[in-house]
């Protein structure tokens, strides 16, 4: 009998063995283990962070919530973290800033250099458009280097050590990286206290009050997910590059399709890049190509090169379908009257109601009087097939080398008229720093 049953339990096991190797080991044994307060209080306090949090019942629910309750979230943090912590790591110490901050992307974008929040903060480290600029990040319709990871990377370092040497302390740091500095300032001084996270805790923005000891658990579960029985099985690695700077308009399609190398490849490696273009203007633009088929750029490259400049007509078609596009569209801010609705601004205006709300972050059809909208007007392009195309469409630039502005004239008109102007070069040429436009104005556009 006792010989029978040993059978039938080999059985089993040898069959739960083969089921084990089909599947991942976190669908087999994805369980959290039973870790005590006490126990993991003392596994926190053995990290001795430079950035100092202490350990308490806030921190103490959000290891339980990493660790617990979303266990996937911090899978998935596990799965992408070696394609940019070692990016995070090489700035950090180059600012000689605390390690520790490599966890701040995770709280931030989740690890996704493509992140964009509602109030419009982008990227890896989120940042908001003003800030981004004044650490030198370069945005407009094209490009968007707070997707960037490594010059993302720089500018939030810089602007982290910036926000240290203001206030002095890492967790009051955290919080005005996440709320803003004023926000900090009027906490502290509704608690008559300065430089004390904890006593101006209560003061401040409540998502700035989940946010420190938010930090700290990711910090604590990320480095402690083995013992939480977390892992992954299939980890992203980064894909070696090779540089090569570019001064020319460059359709990415046309470039992926004339060297051969996938197009998915490069727009990964190119995150910043928001339209599938480099526009001209952009001098000395650091495109990244794969190492291993750099190859079969360099054996091509004045073809390709070639090709991703001819085919714009071809992108510009595309762009103009974009949703939301504002390309070769000028912009107007509408202020909302009352009895407006979205719908009849829309067809005022003869843009997509999708677009108005696109441009203006709105979900619903909710607007208020006095509410500014953002509204892009203006055809997109030209299309030479066409009976409403000007008869001056890309005809040579006329002795005059003088534009007399008519009624209705607008700088991408006036561009689309000469051969080989851009309505940056007409702004050039005459000091212009809007885009307004006044009949009889006379434009120099040699």
């Amino acid at each position: 009998m006792r010989k029978w049953i040993s059978v039938v339990l080999l059985s089993i096991i040898s069959i739960f063995s083969i089921a084990q190797e089909e599947l991942h080991p976190y669908e087999v044994y994805d369980y959290a283990p039973d870790i005590s307060k006490e126990q993991t209080e003392k596994l926190y306090n053995e990290l001795n962070l430079d950035i100092d949090i202490a350990y308490n019942e806030r921190v103490h629910a959000f290891i339980n919530y990493f660790t617990v309750r979303d266990r996937d979230y911090t899978r998935e943090m596990l799965r992408r973290k070696e394609v940019y912590f070692p990016i995070f790591e090489k700035y950090l110490a180059k600012y000689d800033l605390p390690q520790e901050l490599k966890y701040l992307p995770i709280i931030e974008a989740g690890l996704n250099p493509k992140a964009v929040s509602g109030p419009q903060a982008v990227g890896l480290w989120q940042f908001m458009s003003p800030t981004a600029k004044q650490y030198g990040l370069h945005i407009d319709w094209y490009i968007d280097e707070r997707m960037d990871p490594e010059k993302a990377t720089d500018a939030a370092c810089r602007y982290i050590k910036w926000l240290y040497g203001m206030f002095e302390d890492w967790k009051l740091t955290l919080a005005a990286y996440n709320s803003g500095i004023g926000n900090v300032w009027r906490a502290e001084r509704r608690a008559g206290k300065k430089g004390d996270f904890w006593a101006v805790y209560n003061y401040l923005p409540r998502e700035t009050r989940s946010y420190v000891p938010q930090f700290a658990a990711i910090v604590y579960a990320m480095e402690y997910a083995d013992i939480h029985n977390i892992y992954t099985t299939e980890e992203l690695l980064p894909q070696d590059y090779e540089v090569i700077k570019t001064n020319q308009f460059i359709y990415l399609k046309s470039f992926a399709e004339e060297s051969n190398i996938d197009l998915d490849v490069l727009a990964e490696l190119n995150p910043s890049i928001k339209k599938g273009a480099v526009p001209e203007k952009i001098k000395n633009f650091e495109l990244r190509i794969p190492k291993q088929e750099a190859h079969k750029y360099y054996a091509n490259e004045s073809n390709i090169l070639t090709r991703a400049e001819a085919d714009k007509v071809e992108f510009e078609k595309v762009a103009k379908n974009m949703p939301g596009s504002t390309f070769g569209k000028e912009k107007v801010v509408y202020r909302v009257r009352s009895g407006d609705v979205l719908g009849t601004i829309a067809r005022k205006h003869n843009v997509k109601l999708s677009d108005l709300r696109e441009w203006n972050n709105i979900r619903g059809s909710l607007i208020r009087v006095g509410q500014k909208l953002e509204i892009f007007i203006g055809p997109d392009f030209y299309d030479p097939s066409s009976v409403t195309v000007k008869n001056v469409l890309n005809q040579p630039i006329p002795d005059s080398k003088i534009h007399v502005v008519q009624v209705g004239d607008t700088l991408w008109d006036i561009s689309r008229m000469y051969q080989g102007l851009s309505i940056d070069r007409i702004k050039e040429l005459n000091n212009l720093r809007g885009n307004t436009l006044k009949p009889g104005m006379k434009l120099r556009i040699d």
